[in-house]
């Protein structure tokens, strides 16, 4: 056998096993993801504290805030900014203070792949490549990324890590990065499951709000 073969053999062998491992790494990720999504699901609610950053260094903007999000199902509420956003399974309710206003529209499903409260935790399972990716020791936990690349080329979002502790099996981060350079971060300070709900947590009351125009969109 010449020198070329020998070359082509070994190439050919590397090439193999670099696939072997990618695909073996693929296979992780993956059923770490459904790991993640069963765990969800076997809770009745799950609520969280969160901390939101985004930074874009081109722009000069740096901005961030705090928020909570209560999940029950696919309904939601979200305080986040000031506004304040109640889902419950059929329409959507934002209210904004500052203005005396809300806004009531119907369920948009016009964007799939927008990370929606009531997604925020399974978001991952459709529309997304995904590969094993770097482990990090943080504030004494183990946590697991494993890398989003949208199935869409048009989407704006060059790719996502999520942050999972091996541990828990929930979602410890989210990072977002765009391809115009602008870095989104979702931090996980608490994350309570089975809470006690009221049981108008996710209806909008009106009488609450007395002085506030109703803007209904449909």
């Amino acid at each position: 056998m010449n020198n070329k073969m020998n070359k082509f053999l070994t190439l050919a062998i590397l090439i193999l096993a670099f696939s072997l491992n990618i695909s073996a790494q693929d296979k992780k990720a993956k059923a770490l993801l459904n790991e993640v999504t069963a765990k969800i699901k076997s809770y009745d609610n799950v609520v969280i504290d969160f901390k939101y950053s985004l930074n874009n260094s081109k722009e000069n903007i740096n901005q961030n805030s705090k928020g909570n999000v209560t999940l029950q199902g696919n309904k939601y509420v979200l305080n986040f900014m000031g506004v304040s956003k109640i889902f419950d399974g059929k329409k959507t309710y934002t209210i904004v203070p500052e203005d005396e206003e809300v806004t009531v529209s119907n369920l948009n499903d016009s964007d799939e792949k927008a990370i929606t409260p009531s997604k925020m935790l399974t978001f991952f399972n459709t529309g997304y490549k995904f590969t094993w990716d770097i482990n990090q020791n943080i504030n004494g936990r183990k946590i697991q990324y494993i890398k989003l690349t949208p199935n869409n080329t048009k989407d704006q979002r060059k790719e996502i890590l999520l942050g999972i502790d091996i541990q828990t099996k929930t979602i410890s981060n989210l990072i977002e990065i765009g391809k115009n350079g602008t870095k989104t971060t979702l931090t996980v300070n608490s994350f309570k499951t089975n809470q006690p709900l009221s049981k108008n947590q996710f209806t909008f009351v009106a009488s609450k709000y007395p002085n506030y125009y109703i803007n209904k969109l449909d």
